[in-house]
């Protein structure tokens, strides 16, 4: 069912360090200075964080970003690791899990790639952002796709799973779209743009999460074999963003930084919603381990 390859480990492996080093570099860089208010291009003034990694971000932009460094050292890391084990072994499990941690991970260092103002890990987000992607090629290629809709039990989910994923892409698309529709109409900088001069969260949110999302809905509605693998690394996918998300909401509200009520109290929700969805799904996998 699954075939181990040495260059998957090998990405995985160098793919661990650089995170570990970029993620703790995120929290605790040391570099003395103050916040202080800039101008956009805009002409809006925005709090600049001034000190640490994140110095040139806003205090907004740095306060996600420090959540999702401490996320994905508590979890993506974690994670990271068990796949790599157990997808040396040949395990389904491990590789799916694999699989969805690269697509977390991919997702995550584009986004600092685009979004983060430049700093001294420029270059190790590139090549994270690289190596998790040729990763989560090689995952995908290890596994026998064809051969997927016979390793879950008939007790799966699926409409379940694939109810949770349109409702994750629906709502991406009524979130984002309530932010940017009526800052086109009436000509406004929509919320959350900061100093940046682009919505790039969005961007991928709406350009990759909520496409795969509904394609993963509908294939896994149809017993399709890419229906299984997509639904299973948008799963993964959900547990980072909304435990991420829930995490900027608390660390946000720590430094008195206005937060929607929707950050609150929908995505630490869906978040359960999901992480049972993935254990479920889990639960149904008839393991078949490689020769």
């Amino acid at each position: 069912m699954v075939k181990p390859t040495k260059i998957v480990l090998i990405l995985g492996i160098l793919i661990f360090i650089l995170v570990a080093f970029a993620a703790a570099a995120g929290l605790w860089w040391q570099n003395p200075g103050e916040s202080y208010t800039f101008t956009t291009i805009r002409g809006e003034e925005v709090m600049i964080e001034g000190q640490g990694l994140y110095r040139y971000d806003s205090v907004s932009i740095v306060a996600q970003a420090k959540a999702q460094d401490l996320v994905t050292l508590v979890v993506g890391l974690p994670m990271l690791l068990a796949g790599l084990w157990f997808y040396r072994k040949g395990s389904l499990r491990g590789s799916l899990l694999l699989a969805g941690t690269f697509g977390y991970l991919l997702y995550t260092y584009l986004s600092y790639c685009m979004l983060s103002s430049f700093n001294e890990l420029f270059l190790v987000y590139i090549l994270l952002f690289t190596f998790n992607l040729f990763a989560l090629i090689g995952t995908i290629l290890s596994i026998n796709i064809p051969a997927l809709p016979e390793q879950f039990t008939s007790k799966t989910p699926i409409k379940a799973i694939a109810t949770l994923l349109f409702v994750m892409a629906g709502f991406l698309f009524l979130a984002w779209g309530g932010r940017i529709i009526p800052a086109l109409i009436n000509g406004e900088t929509p919320v959350g743009l900061d100093n940046a001069t682009t919505l790039v969260i969005q961007v991928l949110d709406l350009g990759l999460i909520v496409p795969f999302s509904l394609v993963g809905g509908l294939l896994l509605l149809k017993r399709k074999p890419l229906g299984y693998l997509t639904a299973n690394i948008m799963l993964f996918k959900g547990i980072s963003m909304a435990t991420a998300v829930s995490t900027m909401a608390v660390n946000m509200l720590l430094n008195d930084i206005p937060v929607s009520p929707v950050e609150v109290i929908v995505f630490p929700l869906l978040n359960v919603a999901i992480i049972i969805m993935t254990i479920l799904l889990f639960r149904n996998i008839k393991e078949t381990k490689s020769a």
